[in-house]
């Protein structure tokens, strides 16, 4: 039984989160007992008839879908900073997973956007969805994890809920830039933990060489025509020293496809 009953997806009519939107009602399908919560950040407070009104075209925007859902999605509009809210609506209504459209910015490596901050600062799985994206069901997944061991093997719940959901092929890739053979304990002990973690869905770990990790999973993503990327960051970590999250957010800038952090 799937841990995810409730996703927040943050919606302010913008074509990447009308988009993001759809994808989210893709996702849920019409079968499954998933509650959707779609958040309207405001900068100055509204009244309750423009209040009234947003919902009114947000239910447009759900019947230009044409898909059935078991639930009709929820919309609450606030007034506030648009990360701190969707963190604070995220922790008070308890959702399991954030969906969040983002146009991303593939002429630059030094953007910020709030679906790159977010990701970052978010303390729950996160899927980013790139405006113009396939809206499909991720039947190949790519777990993208460094030479190091998962310090929370709980974060592979929702990777392998979604596996489970979509009868989803999890493919796991390296990439490394000299030895990956370093600490071959480490590697045995990750296979195991694969193996046991995301049962049979599991179907690989390959290991690619490459000066540019970025370049090395994008390509891995166009010749296994992956149609979701999973990645581990390690901006929270504790057992280790924490990263800046630049490769979080690179990938968030610039793939094409749907970018699932666990955390």
């Amino acid at each position: 039984m799937s841990n995810i009953d409730k996703i927040l997806v943050p919606f302010d009519f913008s074509e990447s989160s009308v988009c993001a939107l759809e994808y989210v009602v893709n996702f849920v399908g019409p079968n499954r007992d998933i509650d959707i919560l779609a958040l309207y950040v405001a900068a100055m407070p509204t009244a309750e008839s423009e209040e009234n009104m947003l919902k009114m075209d947000f239910a447009k925007v759900i019947q230009s879908f044409h898909k059935k859902i078991k639930k009709s999605p929820e919309f609450i509009a606030i007034t506030g900073d648009v990360i701190e809210s969707i963190l604070t609506i995220q922790e008070k209504q308890s959702t399991n997973l954030i969906m969040m459209g983002t146009m991303g910015d593939k002429s630059t490596d030094e953007a910020i956007t709030n679906t790159s901050r977010l990701v970052l600062e978010a303390n729950c799985p996160v899927i980013s969805i790139p405006y113009g994206c396939t809206i499909k069901e991720p039947k190949d997944i790519a777990l993208v994890m460094g030479g190091e061991e998962i310090e929370d093997k709980e974060v592979l719940k929702t990777l392998l809920d979604v596996a489970r959901t979509f009868d989803s092929r999890v493919h796991v890739l390296t990439i490394y830039k000299e030895s990956v053979y370093a600490e071959e304990s480490i590697v045995d002990r990750t296979e195991n933990l694969l193996e046991y973690y995301l049962e049979h869905f599991y179907v690989e770990h390959a290991f690619n060489k490459s000066q540019d990790v970025e370049e090395g999973i994008l390509d891995y993503i166009t010749k296994k025509n992956i149609d979701l990327l999973a990645i581990l960051p390690r901006n929270h970590t504790r057992l280790s020293t924490p990263s800046e999250g630049r490769l979080t957010k690179l990938l968030t800038l610039h793939s094409e496809i749907p970018v699932l952090t666990l955390d």
